[in-house]
């Protein structure tokens, strides 16, 4: 857990002090990153406008450029749940937002429906290679990123704030995917785009990489925080 103040705390202050506070937690983060990111400066700088300011956001490069672990990284600065949803062709829609399963109450003996949670109920969820699974099960993503919620079977769930998608996309490899609609475009504050990194950047990768591990990414910005920042 991270020692940072509560929210009646922040709730105090002006926009001016919560704005320097902002750039702080901002600071604070990107040296977390930068255990584990090499470069990539503009792709860090638009992942955070897109935490602060409650969007989504969508990662698209090649394989090897970092986009999982960015996220993956960004999340652990962040004092909030995390889950990782592989898009594969054979996902169905429940296998992302949960449904309801039979289950015995043991008050009873007697069998009822209870819902299962899906990995959609966390707070930052990264959603890698998007767009290899059908249309279908992107849209089961659609309500969630809009509406802050998922319907299942004509029953409303509320999803806890704050709740970002990060997704990932590789532009390449065409065969067996299914590009986003529009429709699911426009849930997107930014679309990143990630290219290879300059020479030295890279030998600083190999270097990083052959050595001794990376050191450990610290929680640094707690939920309250980045619910007074996502409302200033």
């Amino acid at each position: 857990m991270t020692n940072t103040p509560s929210s009646s705390a922040l709730d105090g202050l002006d926009d001016g002090a919560l704005a320097e506070r902002l750039a702080d937690a901002s600071r604070r983060i990107t040296t977390e990153l930068r255990k584990v990111i090499v470069g990539q400066d503009a792709v860090v700088e638009q992942a955070l406008i897109a935490l602060f300011a409650g969007g989504n956001c969508l990662l698209v490069g090649v394989p090897g450029l970092a986009k999982t672990l960015l996220i993956h990284s960004l999340s652990r600065a962040l004092d909030l749940r995390f889950s990782r949803i592989q898009f594969t062709p054979d996902l169905m829609p429940s296998d992302v937002t949960g449904t309801d399963m039979i289950t015995d109450d043991p008050e009873t003996g007697r069998r009822k429906l209870a819902f299962l949670p899906g990995p959609i109920f966390a707070n930052v969820v990264l959603a890698d290679e998007i767009n290899r699974t059908p249309p279908k099960t992107q849209a089961a993503l659609l309500e969630a990123m809009q509406e802050r919620r998922v319907t299942v079977q004509g029953k409303t769930y509320p999803l806890e704030p704050p709740f970002f998608v990060f997704a990932t996309q590789n532009p390449i490899e065409l065969e067996g995917t299914y590009p986003l609609p529009e429709a699911q475009l426009d849930r997107f504050m930014f679309e990143v785009l990630l290219d290879y990194l300059p020479e030295e950047e890279e030998v600083a990768v190999v270097q990083a990489t052959t050595t001794v591990p990376p050191e450990a990414i610290n929680p640094v910005v707690s939920r309250d925080e980045i619910l007074a920042f996502q409302r200033l």
